[in-house]
């Protein structure tokens, strides 16, 4: 009953609204929701987790804000029982009254911050359902502090270095194995959105995991905070094609390094990140391979509406429910195309919206409709991720998992494939149960002090491994 409760929540706010935050958010625009902070607003920056009473029980939610180094917050929304992650959250904070809305769900929060700062007291509202909750300050732990593990066995350095092309200072880590090396190695990239150099989503850290797996293993691993994120400054990059400075500054700076082993210097990507390492492959200085993880290979327009098709699909909707929602997705997307009067195309998005939702008031519309016509939106919408894959002709191994609800499978390895046709070093892999995250299905997550924790997939971590060693003895 729970799990049909909030499906339905979801259910009702995607047949009605487009997915415009959460694709790009997820795809790959970097369209992060930002909050703007007023001079004297309260500190928000950590997880605020709630229980949400539903019929037949309750739902942990949890709002994180992560504060940028301009000061502003991003905002996402996870609901772990529903697989519901980094939802895209709009943000207003006016004195102590804090109003949340995620456009993908229609769910809005408006709650009051306690004196303290430590609970925000309010409703939770979804079509046809209201519900008071508290949500309550829990900080983020870093990933590295010594009361959350042990000291491991290689070496950690603070890595500081520059992307000259946009004039940003980047900082991260830099894990090197025991011993003289040199050793080979990888720069790892993040997935969309402004992400700290361990990728966290919640309480789970992929990239800290990954790097952990396998500098304990032989390869040294360098890791960094986005710009405008954590200790890395900057602006946060826009589109796909920026970040590729990002990836070549930190090859750059790993060819500085004497433990590295120049011949045998790769980049691991992500999500958008495998497709910012697969352009990257595409430019001079080259990495000596690719390893990309569930990198999308359609179209931007065409992602936008299979996300929504899988969703509702996942969700049990009726066939004829969901080619409506697509036709609908599909007319608005060619609005936005076909017409280049920006103020025409937002007047027209803005009312398609609200025609469609009737819930929906003129700011929330007017706000979504400048975000959908926005440059970043159109630059995601018209960019062809395997355009320049013909100039890759370093090794790539393909990874993606069969339940992973962001990016099908299929249909982005064949494109993806379709891409490289010309790569004789291409190797693609599906691996069954795991998801975008590269969590394994939950019937596979180690159980910590009697409660299930989620992991990345063994399988990938040493299907990444021994595929990196292959190229390394070439």
């Amino acid at each position: 009953m729970i799990i049909n409760t909030f499906r339905l929540f979801r259910l009702l706010g995607a047949l009605s609204i487009c997915l415009a935050a959460a694709a790009a958010a997820s795809a790959g625009t970097r369209s992060a929701p930002i909050v703007l902070a007023e001079p004297n607003a309260p500190v928000l920056d950590g997880l605020w987790k709630g229980q949400l009473k539903v019929p037949g029980g309750q739902l942990e939610v949890i709002f994180r804000f992560q504060k940028l180094t301009g000061g502003e917050y991003f905002c996402a929304l996870d609901v772990p029982l529903q697989k519901v992650s980094r939802m895209n959250v709009k943000a207003e904070v006016k004195g102590d009254t804090v109003r949340l809305f995620a456009e993908e769900a229609a769910t809005r929060f408006v709650g009051l911050l306690s004196t303290d700062g430590k609970q925000m007291v309010g409703t939770w509202q979804s079509p046809g359902f209201k519900a008071p909750m508290v949500l309550t300050f829990s900080p983020v732990l870093a990933m590295n502090a010594k009361n959350v593990r042990l000291t491991p066995p290689y070496r950690e350095e603070e890595a500081t270095f520059s992307n000259l092309t946009v004039n940003a200072r980047l900082n991260g880590m830099l894990t090197v194995p025991a011993g003289p090396g040199p050793f080979p190695a990888v720069v790892l990239l993040s997935d969309s959105g402004p992400q700290d150099r361990d990728g966290t989503v919640g309480d789970f850290a992929p990239l800290g995991l990954l790097a952990d797996f396998l500098t304990r293993r032989g390869v040294a691993v360098l890791r960094f905070d986005d710009r405008g994120v954590g200790k890395s400054g900057g602006t946060p990059a826009t589109t796909t094609a920026d970040l590729v400075s990002d990836a070549q500054a930190g090859l750059n700076y790993l060819r500085t390094r004497p433990e590295i082993d120049l011949a045998h210097l790769g980049l691991v990507g992500h999500g958008e990140g495998g497709n910012v390492a697969l352009l990257a492959a595409a430019q001079p200085l080259p990495p000596a391979f690719v390893v990309a993880l569930a990198a999308f290979g359609l179209p931007g327009r065409e992602i936008v509406v299979q996300q929504q098709a899988t969703t509702l699909r996942t969700l049990g909707t009726e066939p004829a429910q969901i080619e409506a929602a697509t036709k609908r997705q599909q007319a608005m997307l060619e609005i936005i195309r076909q017409t280049t009067d920006n103020a025409q195309a937002q007047a027209i998005v803005a009312n398609m919206l609200k025609q469609n939702n009737a819930a929906i008031d003129n700011a929330t519309a007017q706000s979504s409709a400048a975000e959908m016509t926005s440059t970043r939106y159109r630059y995601f919408l018209a960019f062809n991720p395997v355009e320049r894959l013909v100039a890759v002709n370093c090794p790539v191994l393909l990874l993606n998992g069969t339940s992973d609800l962001t990016i099908n499978a299929d249909a982005n390895l064949n494109a993806l494939k379709g891409g490289l046709s010309k790569n004789k070093t291409l190797t693609v892999k599906k691996l069954a149960g795991v998801n975008h995250l590269f969590q394994p299905d939950p019937t596979r997550w180690p159980v910590v002090n009697g409660q299930p924790q989620p992991n990345f997939s063994p399988e990938a971590q040493e299907t990444i491994r021994e595929w990196i060693m292959e190229q390394a003895k070439k």
